[in-house]
């Protein structure tokens, strides 16, 4: 079958959530200058990625998928994302001495610069102005609100930035397993409320000095001393995406030079819409979220359509539905899935579906219906037989107060402390290693 998608096909097909550009001849500048910059990563990583997790979707990886819900220009520096990325490796330790298997890690990091909105404006002071829809679109000053092009260009410039750092910290040496872990417990095991957790602490303690008794050290051995880490980030604002398209020229096929991965929001996952005919043309891994609109009928056409050869690693079903709703969803997805024979990889995405509003007015995300989500997932895949294959969150490695609960036992009061979010609350980073513990013993209970 003659295969006639473009990477500009999609302008001809309708478009949710993406600006319109007052200066259009801006546009057409910006995204010339785009197309001749380099790409942010490569074919060859996009298809290692695939093929770990193509080890996922056969029960022998787990994916750890986090990070910022939406990047921002103005505290774009080198800490935040050291410290996001430390957490991260923390998560993975335990994740991966929980399910006894490798853990694929990604970031939600240079690249995430764009956010659907539930409604194109918001009113402020009692004035209507276009909602904030990222800093590549648009800025959260009220006088910032009209879409610029020109911020597609600083959105590159920091991705690469972000970029360029995350390999020096994966391959450098920072990422030593040694060093994750001690980071671990100093997080874990000084504090009286994680006691619960100093259990699997010790025993991964007591591997590592096994390890180093046996002569088994990160000095001789590469892959104690760096790790594998990929980016990743929803694919919104189409002519960025376009304009960072690139042919392999190894293999004449197209990969999005924005991102390792990039995924299809739960907005934006129209089958005959222009985010899934652009997705549908890149090698590149591509993320599904399902929310609880999605019926099984039209999951199945989006898979067909996005993985037509059904290729293993290609498709990550990030599912969100929200505490206590994934029992009624959920199984419907697993079985139509599971009875077309189409290799995926689930995740869970506990965050999107468990947003409130709190009583101090702010945004937040009870810690508890988080870790409810997650059990679900567990628990109905369990039930289906089917693998449980990551999780999904947005987090960050400061000490924010974001979202209450958690063994600190963030109140509604505690919010205002440290409420930093450019739009959606984050788990801070006691809480992101809290659940990590979470469901590494839900993953050992799996391995027994």
């Amino acid at each position: 079958m003659l295969n006639t998608w473009t990477k500009s096909g999609w302008r001809n097909l309708p478009r949710v959530q993406m600006p319109t550009y007052e200066n259009k001849l801006e546009l057409e500048v910006v995204e010339k200058q785009l197309s001749n910059l380099p790409p942010l990563v490569f074919a060859g990583e996009a298809r290692r990625l695939k093929m770990q997790l193509a080890e996922v979707s056969r029960g022998n990886a787990f994916v750890l998928q986090g990070g910022d819900c939406a990047e921002s220009f103005d505290e774009f520096n080198a800490d935040l994302i050291r410290d996001s990325f430390k957490v991260l490796l923390q998560m993975a330790v335990v994740l991966t001495f929980g399910g006894k298997c490798p853990v694929v890690k990604i970031g939600r990091m240079a690249g995430q610069f764009a956010k659907p909105r539930s409604s194109d404006f918001e009113t402020i002071d009692n004035v209507r102005i276009p909602s904030y829809r990222g800093d590549i679109i648009n800025g959260m000053s009220p006088d910032q609100r009209i879409p610029q092009p020109q911020r597609m260009l600083q959105a590159y410039t920091q991705a690469a930035a972000s970029l360029n750092l995350l390999r020096a910290f994966s391959q450098g040496g920072f990422a030593d397993i040694k060093r994750v872990h001690s980071w671990t417990l100093e997080s874990a095991m000084g504090a009286d409320e994680y006691s619960k957790f100093h259990n699997l602490a010790d025993k991964i303690s007591e591997s590592l000095e096994f390890m180093r008794a046996a002569g088994i050290s990160s000095t001789d051995n590469e892959m104690l001393h760096k790790v594998d880490f990929y980016t990743s980030h929803e694919a919104l604002l189409l002519e960025y995406e376009e304009a960072l398209c690139r042919v392999d020229s190894t293999s004449g096929t197209t990969v999005a030079g924005s991102g390792h991965m990039i995924w299809i929001g739960d907005r934006t996952r129209q089958v005959d819409g222009a985010h899934v005919e652009f997705c549908s043309g890149v090698i590149n891994p591509i993320g599904l979220k399902c929310g609880p609109s999605l019926k099984e009928e039209d999951l199945i056409k989006l898979i067909a359509k996005l993985n037509p050869t059904n290729e293993a690693g290609r498709i990550t079903l990030i599912t969100r539905f929200g505490a206590n709703q994934s029992h009624y969803h959920l199984p419907k997805l697993i079985k139509a899935v599971s009875r077309e024979g189409f290799e995926v990889v689930w995740s869970c995405d506990p965050m999107h579906g468990n947003t409130v509003k709190s009583e101090s007015g702010f945004k937040t995300r009870p810690f508890e219906r988080v870790l409810q989500e997650v059990k679900d997932f567990f628990s109905i895949h369990k039930s289906e037989k089917t693998f449980p294959g990551g999780i999904h969150i947005e987090m960050t490695g400061k000490n924010v107060t974001e979202c209450t609960g958690g063994l600190q036992a963030i109140a509604d009061e505690d919010l205002s402390l440290r409420y930093h979010t450019a739009c959606d609350p984050r788990l801070n980073a006691n809480q992101s290693l809290e659940l990590a513990f979470m469901v590494a013993e839900e993953l050992q209970k799996r391995a027994k």
